[in-house]
């Protein structure tokens, strides 16, 4: 993993509407801007993706990388994803993480059940949703190696 990448990056499908649903969410809550955002199909969304042997072209979870006492980023899938994000947002989103008491397999279960509907569900965008000028600080879209 690149070494000069920011502490916290959330990597999502920014075709899916729910995805980006999901990243409205956490930019009106992180006003300390703790998370940086990277788009799946964005250069750096594949670079990471590759780098954690993810697919490169169907995007099914949304994955977290954090950077541990140890200096490298710690990937988390699914579920453990989402509640790992929400558990450090402010105000009320915390109160989520006691979802963490239900066993991961039954989470992930109904994780991955959303995610293969997402699109029927949610709808889906022609183009991939990009930062607009206020938000593009907050964005990840290329890796300096």
């Amino acid at each position: 993993m690149i070494p000069s990448l920011p502490d916290r990056i959330i990597l999502f499908d920014s075709l899916c509407n729910l995805c980006n649903g999901w990243v409205r969410y956490v930019l009106r809550r992180d006003a300390d801007g703790i998370f940086t955002l990277c788009r799946a199909q964005s250069p750096a969304g594949q670079k990471l993706l590759e780098s954690l042997g993810l697919p490169l072209d169907e995007y099914e979870s949304v994955a977290y990388l954090e950077r541990g006492v140890d200096g490298q980023l710690c990937p988390y899938l699914k579920s453990e994803a989402a509640l790992r994000v929400l558990g450090q947002l402010p105000g009320p989103s915390r109160h989520f993480t006691w979802l963490r008491l239900v066993p991961r397999a039954l989470r992930d279960a109904i994780y991955d059940m959303i995610a293969r509907n997402r699109y029927r569900l949610f709808g889906r965008r022609d183009q991939c949703r990009l930062p607009d000028e206020a938000e593009k600080h907050r964005f990840l879209e290329n890796i300096d190696e």
